[in-house]
């Protein structure tokens, strides 16, 4: 038999209602920010994930899913949202638009990872991003969104973790730093961080392996070596927090996963958990427009997984909206009664009415216990002395009882009970 490919995995029928309650708030959220909603391709030119995400992360160097196509493009499958949002942003000229250009998005999101609670191969993201704007101000209330959208859903036990990571003249700094620190360190490091310590070091804060995490904990902090418009930035944005009534804790280790952020970094963790089991976080990256060969436009957005969404809402056992079921189950015994049923069922739909009508040739008791399964609230009972009477017996699932009515009341009744 054929299965889901490792790190994938088929959302049921089920399980929709998790979904659909999740991105209902996350478009409520994005209405009241001033958010459009956009959507981009699910691939793209690899060298453009190459050229912001950045080479020396994880993701470019093991996870992305890279093919060529039969006229030879080089292309890869989105293994994030941002870089595809930005080049959007840019081919279409927005960035003439009044800025900053608000957009959300939801997006499958691709990456070759050893699958864990909550961490698919493929998985699901809901994103923001607002560009063409840097004032300290933006980063407030984006994290402000974040935070509303979060609390929405009913997650309300979380922190906020907060750094700056500096930008493109302050940050060689602190590399230097780091790498004087971590030299004499290199022969306990894993694998992964002796590779980063030449070729991007500011990763090797980011290892989630405790012998690393130990060296980490005691590494140079990004927030000392802030150039005086970078510090200022940092200053205003805690300012603004404080303003927003917004709690946070600083996390000198926290630089997230890939090479465009600058300035301002921040995640959103549960109470109970880590930096493995991240709600959602985002930061600034007020030069990856330029780097794809734009004008300079700043930048700053947040990114949640859905299927992180799903498991936290499940784990405090939040209820959510269940799906609405059928109105009507129509069922009909004999060949004539068929007809009428698919008569019947059209008329309703047509007035606006959820129909589920029955097919093959079960007696009417199985007929009805698919009608309790598929949860309409009444059936529509057509057989023979049906046709002959004109009309139609509607019985409540829930009481048992039946009444014979006349086909235009079925409407009327069903469509009160909407």
């Amino acid at each position: 038999m054929f299965k889901a490919p490792r790190g994938t995995e088929d959302i049921l029928p089920e399980e929709q209602s998790y979904w659909r309650y999740i991105e209902e708030k996350a478009v409520a959220t994005c209405r009241l920010y001033g958010y459009s909603r956009m959507d981009t391709p699910a691939f793209e030119e690899a060298s453009l994930f190459a050229r912001s995400v950045g080479e020396g992360t994880d993701i470019v160097n093991k996870e992305m899913y890279i093919f060529k196509d039969r006229s030879g493009n080089e292309l890869a499958l989105r293994p994030e949202g941002t870089a595809s949002v930005c080049r959007a942003y840019l081919e279409h000229g927005m960035d003439n638009l009044p800025q900053p250009v608000k957009l959300y998005y939801f997006a499958d999101i691709f990456r070759y990872e050893r699958p864990q609670a909550g961490r698919y191969r493929q998985h699901h993201q809901f994103g923001c991003e607002a560009i063409g704007e840097a004032s300290p101000m933006l980063d407030a209330e984006v994290i402000q969104m974040a935070l509303s959208f979060f609390r929405s859903l009913g997650l309300l036990q979380f922190c906020l973790q907060l750094n700056s990571i500096g930008c493109k003249e302050c940050r060689p700094n602190h590399l230097h730093k780091l790498k004087d620190y971590y030299a004499p360190l290199a022969p306990g490091l894993c694998d992964d961080c002796r590779a980063r310590l030449a070729k991007n070091p500011l990763r090797l804060l980011d290892c989630k392996k405790p012998g690393c995490q130990a060296a980490a904990d005691e590494a140079p902090k990004s927030a000392d070596y802030l150039c005086i418009e970078c510090r200022e930035h940092f200053e205003s944005l805690k300012r603004y927090l404080g303003v927003l009534k917004i709690e946070y804790t600083l996390n000198h280790r926290l630089v997230r996963g890939l090479d465009y952020y600058t300035k301002t970094v921040f995640e959103i963790q549960p109470l109970d958990g880590g930096s493995q089991s991240a709600l959602g976080g985002g930061g600034r990256y007020d030069d990856l427009i330029a780097g794809l060969g734009g004008r300079p436009a700043p930048g700053i957005g947040f990114a949640t997984g859905m299927e992180r969404m799903v498991f936290n809402i499940k784990e405090y056992g939040i209820e959510v909206p269940r799906q609405e079921k059928p109105a009507v189950f129509v069922a009909c015994m004999g060949g004539d009664a068929k007809i009428e049923a698919l008569k019947t069922a059209s008329e309703l739909r047509d007035a606006g009415i959820a129909v589920v009508v029955s097919s093959g040739e079960r007696s009417l008791k199985a007929q009805l216990r698919q009608a309790n399964t598929v949860g309409a609230t009444c059936a529509a009972i057509i057989g023979d002395d049906e046709i002959k009477e004109g009309t139609v017996t509607l019985r409540n699932m829930e009481t048992g009882e039946q009444q014979e009515v006349q086909p235009d009341d079925l409407k009327r009744m069903l469509g009160a009970q909407q």
